[in-house]
């Protein structure tokens, strides 16, 4: 089984369940990922609206 992403958060995930926001709602049919290191100062974070450090899936179908 491969990555996985949260369609609640987008978040990029490899077990069943979404640490962040606690959705089982996952989907294997995604694509592009941006990496945020420091969503206190990342402009991409603020535009996203992540606030966890992670990686994190563009388009979630």
């Amino acid at each position: 089984m491969g990555e996985q992403v949260c369609r609640e958060c987008h978040r990029i995930l490899s077990g069943q369940t979404c640490p962040i926001c606690g959705s089982s709602n996952l989907s294997s049919d995604w694509s592009g990922m941006v990496i945020i290191i420091d969503p206190e100062r990342s402009e991409i974070a603020k535009k996203i609206d992540v606030k966890v450090a992670d990686k994190y899936a563009l388009k979630v179908r």
